[in-house]
């Protein structure tokens, strides 16, 4: 049945705001959105063109996270294969009420309008906001979301019956928050190579599991690969330290980029980070410092003005975890897609 699904396909179910629209309906929308429309409803109309065009491809720019933003072409009918197995994993069914509050600059908001192209989602679609569902009170199945829109939206979570939150990692205390909902959450794992995610995990569980079609293992750095044959020709090697839960789970332990040589010890910063992040309210995280000593020194950088830091928040670290210094920065640089510069950041210390 996949086979027979192409880009070009709308579902017959399909709404956009409300109304029914074909193919033809939907570049004609496009039109509109290009000639009179606000600036995130251009890049809407854009990216309708560029998915019903001939081309079988769609090139788009990597986040920047890990380094210099490239452009890659991404191959249609894989994102169309993703979109099936989103629907699969998820439980999603044509008619199915969505919500899209994602940037379409982004694959995945890109990724929501082929889900809903594909599956026959009624997608509703706001501008991409930090308060996406602000005097809001529809029900729907399913939205995607960043932990930010997440944190504002918590009280209108009420009546999202299932929820994907993406693009960067869910601390602790949102974590709590969101365990208390009737909702189901989901935190999911993927990048732009991937074409948005391969594995999800409900809040609370340690482990991710794999999408229909994916085949994950290790290469000899303990970093995570990816088959997934509907999607790549070529398997995907990541920079992701991850412990394998058998074949179709695994936990992910941090970038191989981030971690820290200190005197001979290896640490990984996102699993200090975790530790710390119900302890402190500002955005932070822990990196390397040059050091004649160690090589280098494990400290924090923590977004704000300077104050001074209660020592008992390094209570809970293992001896070689705790911070050898306290950094302030007044401002976190982000990538464009809202992620922390880590490496930015450090190198100016």
């Amino acid at each position: 049945m996949i086979d027979t699904i192409t880009h070009q396909n709308v579902h017959n179910l399909f709404k956009l705001n409300g109304y029914h629209l074909n193919r033809n309906d939907l570049c004609r929308v496009a039109y509109s959105f290009i000639k009179e429309g606000e600036e995130f409803e251009k890049s809407v109309g854009d990216f309708i063109l560029d998915w019903f065009d001939k081309k079988s491809y769609i090139e788009m720019n990597t986040s920047g996270t890990t380094g210099t933003p490239k452009s890659i072409r991404i191959d249609k009918q894989a994102m169309v294969n993703s979109a099936i197995a989103s629907g699969d994993f998820f439980d999603l069914e044509p008619g199915d009420k969505a919500l899209h509050c994602l940037p379409t600059k982004y694959i995945a908001g890109k990724m929501m309008f082929v889900r809903s192209f594909i599956l026959g989602l009624d997608i509703d679609f706001v501008a991409p906001s930090s308060h996406p569902m602000l005097q809001n009170d529809i029900k729907y199945d399913f939205v995607a979301m960043v932990p930010l829109q997440a944190q504002n939206s918590l009280s209108a979570l009420k009546n999202v019956k299932k929820m994907i939150i993406g693009g960067a990692k869910i601390n602790k205390t949102l974590e709590k928050e969101l365990s208390k909902l009737k909702t189901e959450v989901y935190e999911t794992y993927g990048m732009t190579e991937t074409i948005t995610h391969i594995a999800a995990k409900k809040i609370g569980e340690e482990a991710f599991s794999i999408l229909p079609n994916i085949e994950i293992s290790q290469d000899d750095r303990n970093c995570l690969v990816i088959n997934a044959i509907k999607i790549s020709e070529e398997p995907i090697v990541t920079n992701d330290l991850v412990e394998l839960v058998g074949e179709d789970q695994f936990v992910f332990l941090g970038r191989i980029d981030n971690v820290i040589n200190s005197g001979g010890i290896k640490l990984i910063p996102e699993k200090i980070e975790e530790k710390l992040s119900a302890k402190i309210d500002s955005r932070f995280f822990v990196t390397g410092k040059q050091d004649a000593v160690l090589g280098e020194k494990l400290v924090i950088v923590i977004e704000g003005e300077q104050q001074i830091l209660d020592e008992t928040i390094f209570d809970g670290l293992d001896k070689y975890e705790k911070p050898k210094e306290v950094f302030y920065v007044s401002k976190f640089s982000e990538t464009e897609s809202g992620k922390i510069k880590r490496k930015e950041i450090a190198d100016r210390l």
